[in-house]
Formats: C-alpha cells, structure tokens, sequence
C-alpha cells in the first residue's frame, strides 16, 4: 500500500519507481504480470470447460 496512488496521472511514475528504485522491483512487476495472466488463462479454460460439459 506504500506505492498505491489513485491518480492516474502518478500511477506510471509510481510503477517507473518500482521498477528502478525498489530491490528486485522488475522482478515484481514480471510476476505480478505473468501471475495476472495465468489467473485470466485459468479462469477462460474454467468457463470453456462448463460451457463444453453443460455444467
């Protein structure tokens, strides 16, 4: 919650500042990213699947 602003005008320098000035903060980003999309992946195969099976 440290790094959260609600403005969009600061939200990009807020994540440039991740990614520069915190340790390991590429790292976080890549992550957080490849995390958010393997949750999405999961959640289409899930209703695929139910709409495949009639469930």
């Amino acid at each position: 919650a440290m790094h959260y602003t609600s403005d969009i005008s600061t939200a990009f320098s807020s994540v440039t500042h991740i990614c520069r000035d915190v340790n390991y903060g590429w790292l976080i980003r890549n992550m957080h990213a490849n995390g958010a999309s393997f949750f999405f992946i999961c959640i289409y195969m899930h209703i695929a699947r139910g709409l495949y099976y009639g469930s």
